[in-house]
């Protein structure tokens, strides 16, 4: 590895080495050990995305393997003023040991990766979220004990999020149904790179527009926001569509008894979900929110140790 930039790029094994590792820095963190394997070294973090969950888990995280987390926001350095990728990347290899990047276009993100000699971590693109299914593999493992032959649903539109569980699922052998309505389904480029992945896996990749389909028998059940930071516009009218995607005891009631719920939030109560589901006995959402910085410790132990 020398980015992480999508979970597609990844074999199944450097997956699991790193869900692995996550869980060990996890176990080592709450029995009081330290574990300083980025000492020296430092991580600049480019948000033009506003975050909570992102931000501070990674700050926390590199500040916990002994390294110095240096926030960089798009009105604080001059790549949100105009100077091209090519230029931020080679200033800053020559100053920082890693890039973490938090953005809209996912291109800005291939094209920071191919310039700079340094790795850089994808924290977010429109196209993908991989430090987030990382964070959720995780958490299936620790409520089911295992993540091979287990089936994720994932209910809602079809966006990063979507595409990147496809990925994960693939990479980690579980099989996963996306349930999207018309208009809003994932990228066909990622779904057929998915295909391959599930072929590859031996696994099961349904899309359909039919929640209950998706959902049956599913052991994790997941939603995502209707309303992506940019969208706020389409709100009135992705409320309409998306009403009969949304994630209540009664569509929950088609999952395996024992289904865990996961939403890598913010999460809208009411809308994508209701409270009797988010706020259930069933839901691991911040089990699933404190494994990000588990996860991403775990990459950037990886990346820059």
């Amino acid at each position: 590895m020398k980015d992480l930039i999508s979970l597609h790029d990844l074999t199944a094994d450097e997956v699991k080495g790193l869900l692995d590792l996550g869980l060990k820095l996890k176990k080592e963190l709450k029995s009081g050990i330290a574990h300083p394997i980025l000492k020296g070294k430092t991580l600049g973090m480019i948000f033009t995305k506003s975050s909570t969950r992102t931000r501070v888990s990674f700050e926390v995280g590199m500040t916990q393997l002994g390294g110095y987390p240096l926030f960089l926001s798009s009105n604080d350095i001059q790549l949100g003023r105009g100077e091209t990728i090519h230029d931020t990347a080679k200033v800053l290899e020559r100053y920082l040991d890693g890039i973490m990047i938090r953005t809209y276009a996912h291109s800005d993100v291939l094209e920071l990766a191919d310039e700079a000699n340094i790795p850089v971590i994808n924290a977010l693109t429109d196209l993908l979220h991989p430090c987030q299914v990382l964070a959720d593999l995780m958490t299936a493992y620790e409520h089911k004990g295992k993540l091979e032959g287990l089936k994720l649903a994932y209910i809602g539109d079809g966006n990063n999020m979507a595409h990147s569980l496809m990925y994960g699922c693939a990479k980690a052998g579980m099989n996963c149904a996306i349930a999207t309505p018309s208009g809003y389904q994932c990228d066909a480029e990622v779904v057929e790179n998915a295909k391959s992945d599930f072929k590859a896996s031996g696994r099961e990749l349904i899309i359909t527009q039919d929640p209950v389909e998706a959902i049956k028998n599913a052991d994790v059940v997941y939603t995502d926001t209707w309303v992506s930071m940019g969208q706020e516009a389409e709100k009135a009218e992705r409320l309409k569509i998306f009403t009969p995607y949304q994630v209540n005891k009664e569509l929950f009631a088609h999952a395996d008894s024992e289904a865990v719920f996961m939403h890598c939030l913010p999460a809208y109560r009411g809308y994508e979900v209701t409270e009797d589901v988010i706020d259930g006995p069933q839901s691991v959402i911040f089990d699933e929110a404190e494994n990000r910085l588990h996860a991403q410790k775990a990459v950037m132990a990886t990346l820059m140790g």
